[in-house]
């Protein structure tokens, strides 16, 4: 059992030590595809033309079309009647290349005819993820950057993280105006008062009294003497940093609630403060503390010890806080090892995460592994073959809220600290953005949704860094349903044999898509069969959920099956590998899978 857990927020991971710097004068600017300021200006392509009540127009298609065809005419245009919409408007093409004079002399044509009520462009819309207005946010390329960043910013049209408690369990809060209004009482679980450094053991005030270290040694054969790191208020930032104040940094989750409670004070922390820290957080009983009143549905933990299992106290403590729908996230340490020998990180039901740099590659301190979940921006604030201690790139790392002082606070500031202390919150503030657009995920749901949507590292990860760098956008497109663009066609043509008695599949691989397919998925199916009466047809989802399409039966001796099939696929995600599945359960017809076909 680990006796006691330090911050996981610099390279030496028993150190407590940050290297922090004042960030370089000029760093990398947002993209411009996101600082949105003006709309750009689309051609027209098509119109909307809405017929007045009791017309030929607005009953009949034929009639529309017919209309259609002559405005063409008296206009010289190439137009074409395309559909009807849901409100009874008929879309009309202006074929290619469409002037804006084109465009008038159309609308111009229909406007004149008596049976139509009004004529209007079919204008573009766009995502209105606006850069914030937040004087630093160039500074954090961990948010939008397309390399090593974390796709954060088109996510916000989503979800901000509304109605989320993220408790952060850790140091405890220096006052910071770039934090207040998202902060929410916390608690004190230091048990032992040296050091909790407050004149008492636990209570309600979890404010944070600095974790310095006076001399060498004081805390263990080792240890150095250091000031204090502020770690849980830099960590509460990037999670939910108030946005759009004109002032500091952008919080993933800047519209969730912060609810620090104080577990590292001198000399890092006890596993049993932490575990009792785990179970209140989360909504759980701990005997002698008032119950909390807030319970959060996300726990971050930047913190850790050597261990080669789970210390019992943790996992008890893990298992109630997720059987309670709280999702808890671990820091996978920074001692560039395998993170199976590092706990909590170690637990299960936790998401262990491991750090990247700003190049999209694990970076050079970060613990790595199979147990490892994912990966996030954890940043470098020196490359890996410089100078131990040194800072060269204080750009690279993480910039978040922070107290310029040594040992008591000071005045509020920001500085880059680099760690698998900085990657985790990124994961955490995901889960908060998750649970807020979908407040039914359950903690297992939220980890699958970040895992299965995560892009591989452009970089190297020798180790194992889990299944890639988080995507904040994509993992909250999974959860909504977001489809991909209709009538995208994905089919296979390869003839497979149907032969009596037997079970036979054909697969589509399907690619390139984003979020789940859709309610309306079309599964068009051309079988050469006689007697399909014998012929039971699946569809079988790429995580093995098998959706009927045909049954069989006895009395149905057409041959052939050609036709298409509407399902609704809405809870499966759209990429992965689907199969149409046909068994004869019949003797004395045979067949074939002549194609298959799947519309999303």
């Amino acid at each position: 059992m680990v006796a006691s857990a330090a911050i996981l927020g610099a390279a030496a991971m028993t150190s407590g030590a940050f290297a922090a710097t004042p960030v370089a004068a000029s760093p990398k600017p947002a993209p411009a595809s996101q600082a949105m300021g003006t709309l750009p200006s689309a051609p027209v392509e098509k119109v909307i033309v809405t017929y007045k009540n009791r017309t030929a127009e607005a009953g009949s298609n034929a009639a529309a079309k017919s209309d259609t065809a002559e405005k063409a005419a008296k206009t010289g245009e190439k137009l074409s009647f395309e559909r009807r919409l849901a409100g009874g408007g008929a879309l009309v093409d202006l074929g290619d290349e469409a002037t804006k004079q084109d465009v008038a002399e159309v609308m111009d044509a229909f406007r004149a005819d008596p049976a139509v009520a009004s004529v209007e462009p079919d204008i573009r819309a766009y995502a209105m993820a606006v850069t914030p207005n937040d004087t630093d946010y160039a500074k954090q390329w961990d948010l939008f950057e397309a390399t090593g960043g974390m796709n954060v910013p088109a996510a916000w049209d989503k979800t901000t993280g509304s109605g989320v408690t993220v408790a952060v369990i850790d140091t405890g809060y220096a006052a910071h105006s770039d934090l207040a209004s998202n902060v929410i009482a916390g608690y004190d679980f230091i048990s032992t008062s040296a050091d909790a450094r407050d004149g008492n053991g636990r209570d309600a005030d979890a404010k944070d009294e600095g974790d310095w270290n006076a001399t060498d040694g004081e805390c263990g054969t080792g240890s150095k003497a250091s000031t204090s790191s502020w770690h849980g208020t830099h960590v509460a930032g990037t999670i939910g940093a108030v946005t759009n104040n004109t002032k500091g940094i952008a919080g993933i989750a800047y519209n969730a609630k912060i609810q620090p409670v104080r577990v590292l004070g001198k000399c890092g922390g006890s596993s049993s403060d932490i575990a009792d820290a785990i179970t209140w957080a989360s909504g759980g009983s701990v005997p002698g503390v008032p119950a909390n009143p807030n319970p959060a549905k996300v726990i971050n933990l930047s913190l850790g010890g050597a261990s080669s299992t789970c210390p019992s106290v943790y996992q008890t403590a893990i298992n109630g806080a997720v059987s309670r729908g709280t999702t808890v996230v671990v820091a996978a340490g920074n001692s560039n090892a395998n993170a199976s020998g590092f706990t909590p990180a170690n637990c299960s039901g936790v998401i262990t995460v491991a750090s990247t740099n700003r190049a999209g590659a694990r970076s050079y301190y970060s613990n790595y592994g199979t147990i490892v979940d994912v990966a996030a921006p954890g940043g470098e604030t020196r490359n890996a073959t410089d100078t131990p201690g040194t800072v060269t790139t204080p750009e690279n790392a993480i910039y978040s809220t922070l107290n310029s002082g040594t040992t008591v606070q000071s005045t509020e500031n920001y500085k880059p600290y680099q760690g698998t202390s900085m990657a985790a919150p990124h994961i955490a503030g995901l889960a908060a953005l998750l649970k807020s657009a979908k407040s039914t995920l359950t903690p297992a749901e939220i980890e699958s949704a970040i895992k299965n949507t995560a892009r591989p590292l452009p970089g190297t990860c020798t180790g194992g860094c889990g299944t890639g760098i988080a995507d904040a956008t994509k993992a909250v497109d999974s959860v909504l349903n977001t489809t991909p663009p209709s009538g995208t066609v994905f089919s296979n043509a390869t003839n497979v044999t149907i032969s009596d008695n037997t079970t036979v599949s054909s697969s589509i691989a399907v690619t390139g898509l984003t979020g789940n397919a859709p309610a309306t998925l079309k599964v068009g199916v051309d079988i050469k069969h006689t007697w399909r009466g014998d012929l039971v047809i699946d569809l079988v989802a790429p995580d093995g959920t098998v959706r009927n399409l045909k049954t069989s039966s006895s009395s149905d001796s057409a041959d052939n099956v050609l036709t298409t099939y509407t399902v609704d696929a809405s809870s499966e995600l759209a990429n992965g590998t689907w199969k149409l599945q046909v068994r004869d359960v019949a003797s004395g017809d045979t067949g074939y899978i002549d194609s298959w076909s799947l519309t999303f």
